[in-house]
């Protein structure tokens, strides 16, 4: 059952790779794979029991994946030294966006919510 879902997971990158060189070399393959990935379970409307095996077996393994970007920050720290005010501004500026439109977004969807459950109830 793993070994289907995983080959899902990696059809749907593959896939998304070749879209990414064909027809949006912006996006990067992964990305457009992780939305085709989305796009399917939206769909489906669940998550299939071989996708659900093979992600929770990767997520297991998900603090591993975290050892190669420590370890470029301890090589790389004197340029990231020499770029943190560009990286402290980045990070402001995007929390200060980011905040806000989740606040507005979550009151609207508070209000929809309470909209469909009084239209439900009359």
């Amino acid at each position: 059952m793993v070994l289907k879902g995983l080959t899902w997971l990696v059809l749907l990158q593959i896939f998304g790779s070749l879209v990414s060189e064909l027809l949006l070399p912006i996006l990067p393959g992964s990305v457009i794979g992780l939305l085709l990935l989305f796009g399917y379970l939206l769909l489906c409307g669940e998550v299939s029991e071989p996708l659900s095996q093979a992600t929770s077996t990767l997520l297991q393994y998900l603090p591993l994946l975290f050892v190669v970007p420590a370890a470029g920050i301890m090589v790389a720290s004197d340029e990231l030294l020499a770029d943190l005010p560009a990286i402290l501004t980045a990070l402001c500026v995007s929390l200060l966006v980011t905040v806000p439109l989740c606040g507005w977004m979550m009151q609207r969807l508070a209000r929809r919510v309470e909209q469909r459950a009084k239209a439900d109830h009359e």
